[in-house]
């Protein structure tokens, strides 16, 4: 494992934002979801493909907290372009399980 500094920690920004739109990418190469999410006023609304489609349905998601990085690149993903990385974990059978805050957090909070 390679050792970070708080510094370089510092640089990432994981928000919380709420899913508002959540539909298949029909054009993916992997099954994947186009999610909208909110991260608040100070971010506004992003957009990410997410390879979550084992674990959720679109209906679902709608009104979900998640956590995502918000200050990467934008990323061509065939006709998408994701503005943000929604963030999971693997579980035992390689699924992504989504990362979720357990308790109600305002939109655009920042991990710490």
């Amino acid at each position: 494992m390679q050792t970070i500094t708080w510094e370089d920690f510092g640089k990432v920004e994981l928000r919380v934002g709420r899913v508002i739109d959540a539909r298949v990418f029909a054009e993916a190469r992997k099954p994947a979801y186009v999610l909208q999410v909110d991260f608040g006023p100070e971010i506004g609304v992003r957009k990410s493909s997410a390879q979550i489609t084992r674990l959720y349905r679109p209906e679902e998601l709608i009104g979900r907290l998640v956590v995502g990085v918000v200050n990467f690149p934008k990323k061509q993903i065939g006709p998408v372009m994701s503005e943000c990385l929604i963030t999971g974990f693997h579980d035992e059978n390689g699924e992504v399980a989504l990362c979720v805050p357990d308790k109600p957090v305002p939109l655009g909070a920042k991990l710490c």
